[in-house]
């Protein structure tokens, strides 16, 4: 089974941007109209009782990767406020990325809660003492969020919240090889909804993973990226 997902990860092109813009979590602006519409709905562990509705959309340019969520949510928690802290114990949505075809297992991971606060770690495993990105470098992702800060307690109603940013691609260099994004470039990828200690825990991901219990960190089992 871990051969048939890894022959057949699910793909997603990648257009370029029309326009260069600062990310502002208005998932409807006109700049994405062109962007295809992801749906994170592959599940680890066990489907919960309510199931979100998550959305996602990626552009590029050659010196920005951008991405964007949109969730339809019910049970909505942040509480984690420190860059690189829990964020994953909140509602949370996740873009873990291989940008090195000749080092696949070599991934940056970003994750970021509703009240827009990040986690941004890089790991190789033939360079298992490397720096983490330091949280200068992590202050250069530029993240807007609809939910205005921190939810606690948890809001247990309908709720519709979106995540926007951008990552600048000069600053990934500093820490392990990147192929730049250009037309025909493939990158490993997969994207996920996570939220640990809400009180409707799920773990949701783009392309599927097999795996007996949730764990998002299998870059062999990433999707793929291609940019237009």
């Amino acid at each position: 089974l871990m051969e048939y997902i890894a022959s057949r990860p699910k793909v997603c092109r990648v257009p370029r941007t029309p326009a260069l813009f600062t990310p502002d979590a208005d998932w409807n602006r006109p700049e994405w109209n062109n962007a295809p519409e992801l749906t994170i709905r592959e599940f680890m562990g066990a489907v919960p009782p309510f199931v979100p509705d998550v959305r996602a959309r990626l552009m590029y340019h050659p010196d920005w990767i951008y991405v964007i969520f949109r969730v339809s949510d019910q049970y909505v928690r942040a509480v984690s406020s420190t860059i690189n802290g829990r964020v994953w114990e909140d509602s949370c949505v996740e873009f873990f990325f291989s940008p090195d075809p000749g080092n696949p297992l070599a991934y940056f991971n970003l994750e970021v809660n509703c009240a827009g606060v990040p986690l941004f770690h890089f790991k190789d495993p033939a360079k298992p003492g490397a720096p983490l990105p330091s949280e200068t470098d992590i202050r250069r992702i530029e993240i807007a969020h609809s939910i205005p800060g921190l939810v606690d307690p948890e809001i247990t109603k309908p709720t519709i919240w979106t995540i926007g940013h951008r990552i600048p691609v000069e600053m990934l260099t500093a820490y392990g090889t990147v192929q730049r994004p250009a037309p025909g470039v493939r990158w490993g990828a997969n994207l996920y909804k996570i939220g640990d200690k809400t009180s409707n825990p799920h773990w949701m991901t783009w392309s599927p993973i097999d795996h007996p219990v949730p764990n998002f960190h299998l870059p062999e089992q990433f999707g793929v990226i291609e940019f237009e």
